[in-house]
């Protein structure tokens, strides 16, 4: 690493993108992590630009740039957070790390519930770090919002991000809806970000993503489907009539979750939605 003592903040931003580039990483991982070691905002780096990089941050900024361009280390893990649906949720390697294409989920469950009268039930199966339930709660607080995950730590993350957010909402640990079903409980609305990449497409993943994002949260049986054969298997005992399913797919399994959902709901509507780039990325299905 280079001894960049002395020198200003617009500098020490080149060489980092450039470190970047030399080891394929993205270069705008430098200015992410910039911005999280001076803990300032943009607009505030434009008018820093020619301070001096003070030593500290320096050293502890090279640091992270170097463990992201030999490990692939996400630049999440490193600042502890994402940002999500304009908000900020603490993440770490217990938790999938948020993706835009979710908030476009959160978005059109929320634009499907909006002007309901009546206060509805609704529970997001596989909460990760809570960024689903959570950001629903928020955005339409007449929701009663419940999160269930298989992972305790993941939960540990959710309920933290709840709190730091002010979210009123339930968290509980269970296989899927089996606490659900096993309690009897109904719900108006089911959401889910489940793992659908099958585990042959392993290999072609980023190591930013295979090695730390956690593949309990990435990979599933049955060709990458097995997570909305059991969900939509459980929803036939949870699901309150005329409710809503709503799942987050893989580019490639529009048609195959639609043939789960109508097997199982023969006269539900289902709709396969495309995401801001134009993929498959969403699939609602109204239940008659």
């Amino acid at each position: 690493m280079n001894n960049m003592r002395q020198q200003n903040v617009h500098e020490v931003l080149q060489w980092a993108s450039l470190f970047l580039e030399k080891h394929n990483r993205e270069p705008k991982v430098a200015e992410i992590l910039l911005l999280h070691h001076l803990q300032i905002n943009k607009s505030q780096l434009l008018m820093r630009l020619r301070d001096i990089m003070p030593a500290a941050s320096l050293i502890a900024y090279q640091q992270d740039l170097k463990a992201h361009a030999d490990t692939g280390v996400p630049v999440q893990h490193l600042t502890g957070y994402e940002t999500f649906y304009g908000r900020d949720f603490y993440v770490d390697k217990n938790v999938l790390i948020p993706r835009p294409e979710t908030e476009e989920l959160v978005l059109g469950t929320l634009e499907r519930l909006t002007g309901n009268q009546a206060p509805l039930t609704v529970v997001d199966v596989g909460t990760g770090s809570g960024i689903i339930g959570i950001t629903m709660k928020l955005e339409l607080p007449s929701l009663d919002m419940h999160a269930v995950d298989i992972s305790q730590p993941a939960l540990t993350i959710a309920k933290r991000n709840a709190d730091t957010l002010q979210a009123n909402l339930s968290f509980e640990q269970s296989d899927f809806l089996t606490s659900w079903v096993d309690a009897g409980r109904t719900a108006d609305v089911i959401i889910s970000n489940p793992p659908y990449i099958p585990w042959e497409e392993e290999f072609t993943l980023a190591d930013t993503v295979k090695n730390f994002d956690p593949s309990l949260a990435l990979f599933a049986e049955s060709n990458g489907l097995y997570a909305y054969q059991q969900i939509v298997k459980q929803a036939t005992k949870v699901l309150a009539a005329r409710g809503l399913l709503a799942f987050e797919i893989g580019a490639q399994q529009g048609e195959a979750v639609k043939r789960i959902i109508q097997l199982q709901f023969p006269k539900s509507h289902v709709e396969i939605c495309q995401d801001i780039n134009a993929k498959d990325r969403m699939v609602f299905a109204s239940i008659n």
